[in-house]
């Protein structure tokens, strides 16, 4: 899908009038598919302090469909121990994803000395497999296959520079669109690669994440609130299909710690039920890490424990079907919740899905 329609229509009220800024005529978005068949989700449950709780049952969860009690058709525990060990369609996959076009030159410089950290730790041998990927200005690019072997993989990070970019903080308003445009680009292009390989995939996205729009000044039309929902209502299904778990991990440390951008994604949490509810900041990436489960990361200076941290959730996990609702209006929003018969747990999943006729 392209996203330059959707994006550089956004117009700033306060230096020009909405009918003058420059807009191309937003492409059909691709159709939704029918969820044909049961639809699979990948649950984390941990102790307060944020550890996996491996040896729960399937009789310990309870399975919320916008509040109902819903039939769990199929469930799974894992605890895959040497990820190197595991089955194909068991073993996950962390996606390490460096965005050379969200964060600046030094942030970028300081997590690639981090994310070498990670990988040489323990000598080198990784908890679980690590693809590396990158996003530039060129668009995005997966540059290894997925290995334990974290020496390995601290070479070709060496090798793979970092890139200068042309589109920063100073091009304004217009250049925030194009940064939007090129990270959802990439965001949909991973999730499309993901949708036919088996397994859980952790997609730990290094970056300061691309603007919300969050401004009374940026005027959305309710032509382009129909794109933005189109994009939400794909990128979530997309992400669904390819059972992959976004993380965000911000790389700009105890310098940007108490900041108003930091947490300006927080206003977005509330799921887009319809067209009319759309904004940019719905497709903030803290807000899509959080909706499919992942976690938000920000305010350490530590990037490799951060990373650590997200790798973690790879010891221990369930998996579990259920028969997706359907309904008589296209991308109706339900609500997924899943309950622990245990004290102190803590369940992250993902937050609903896209019922459609």
């Amino acid at each position: 899908m392209r996203f330059a329609a959707v994006c550089l229509a956004l117009a700033c009220a306060a230096s020009i009038s909405f009918a003058q800024a420059p807009s191309v005529p937003a492409p059909a978005a691709e159709s939704n598919a029918p969820a044909s068949g049961p639809i699979t989700i990948d649950v984390e449950v941990t102790d307060k302090a944020g550890h996996p709780l491996p040896g729960l049952q399937q009789q310990d969860f309870t399975l919320l469909d916008k509040g109902q009690t819903t039939p769990i058709l199929s469930f799974r525990s894992h605890d895959p121990g040497p990820a190197a060990s595991q089955p194909a369609q068991d073993a996950p996959v962390m996606v390490l994803l460096i965005d050379d076009v969200n964060a600046g030159f030094q942030s970028v410089s300081n997590e690639r000395i981090q994310i070498d950290q990670y990988l040489r730790r323990n000598s080198g041998h990784l908890p679980v497999a690590v693809t590396l990927a990158f996003l530039s200005e060129r668009g995005f690019s997966q540059v290894s296959q997925p290995s334990t072997d974290g020496n390995l993989l601290a070479s070709v990070l060496d090798q793979h520079q970092a890139e200068l970019r042309d589109i920063g903080r100073s091009a304004g308003f217009y250049g925030g669109a194009e940064r939007l445009e090129m990270s959802l680009r990439a965001l949909q292009a991973l999730a499309r690669y993901e949708e036919d390989k088996p397994g859980r995939k952790m997609v730990v996205w290094v970056s300061p994440g691309w603007w919300t729009f969050d401004n009374p000044n940026v005027i959305v039309s309710s032509q382009q609130q129909r794109s933005f929902f189109d994009l939400i209502v794909n990128l979530s299904d997309s992400l669904r299909r390819g059972r992959v778990v976004l993380y965000a991990v911000d790389p700009s440390g105890m310098n940007d710690a108490g900041s108003f951008r930091t947490f300006l994604w927080k206003n977005y949490l509330k799921p887009v039920a319809g067209p009319n509810r759309a904004e940019p900041g719905d497709l903030a990436l803290q807000v899509i890490s959080t909706q499919t489960g992942g976690k938000v990361l920000f305010g350490s200076n530590d990037i490799a424990g951060e990373i650590g941290d997200c790798a973690e959730d790879a010891s221990a996990w369930y998996t579990m079907s259920f028969g997706p609702a359907h309904s008589e209006k296209a991308s109706t929003w339900h609500d997924l919740a899943v309950k622990v018969d245990k004290p102190g747990a803590v369940v992250r999943t993902r937050n609903g899905y896209y019922a459609q006729p």
